[in-house]
């Protein structure tokens, strides 16, 4: 196992010095070896390793390339790691949420455009007044994709993205046994949206801030 971790490193300095780009075909696997001073069997273990993670990209009668390194493509490790979360950890989960979410909305404010506004105002009058609890969850997915990925930043909007999965379950739950639930997150929404129109940073980031901690203390009174 030390053998393969070294080599994982050896193919990781390649990268991250430049000697291997995005897109870059890697040498032939005896040559590549030979230029690392590794083991054949070792190497073809990295690369595994790091075609898993997409890092590299082994197309079979091609040979291996680095992949983009893409922050949505590198992270989509992250998104099949939570997808083994445990119930007890959702409180965590929201815990980060509400750490980074608020500060995506408020990037948002100075980015969003109007079109974009256009969109998610469209959406939310869509739903009307009483949608069914299924609806406004996946409504809230799509709302607040579309808000971070207004950010600018591609490493935290596919950060949240990662996330957002093991939370679902908790804000269709709330959604069933909450009385308010639906109408409180269509507020929220709405209070959130216009803060956006306004460019108020403080103000979106202090209302997704809210409406992440909601389903986040209806959680920690039901455990």
């Amino acid at each position: 196992m030390a053998v393969t971790d070294e080599a994982i490193e050896k193919i990781k300095g390649m990268i991250v010095s430049g000697a291997l780009r995005p897109g870059d075909r890697l040498p032939k696997e005896s040559e590549l070896a030979a230029e690392l001073g590794l083991s054949r069997n070792s190497l073809r273990e990295a690369v595994r390793a790091l075609s898993l993670i997409r890092i590299l990209d082994v197309r079979q009668g091609d040979g291996t390339y680095v992949t983009s390194l893409d922050p949505q493509l590198l992270l989509e490790a992250l998104s099949f790691v939570v997808d083994f979360h445990r119930d007890d950890t959702v409180l965590e989960f929201l815990a980060v949420r509400r750490i980074l979410e608020p500060a995506a909305t408020a990037m948002a404010a100075a980015r969003i455009g109007e079109a974009e506004l256009d969109a998610l105002t469209e959406q939310l009058d869509a739903l009307g007044a009483a949608p069914s609890v299924e609806e406004l969850v996946a409504c809230d997915l799509e709302f607040h994709r579309g808000i971070v990925q207004s950010s600018g930043n591609s490493v935290l909007c596919s950060l949240l993205d990662g996330l957002s999965g093991p939370t679902t379950r908790a804000r269709v739950w709330r959604g069933l046994t909450q009385e308010d639930a639906v109408t409180r997150t269509l507020r929220e929404h709405r209070a959130i949206l216009g803060a956006l129109r306004d460019r108020d940073a403080e103000a979106a980031r202090s209302w997704a801030t809210v409406h992440i901690a909601s389903v986040e203390q209806w959680l920690r009174s039901t455990l």
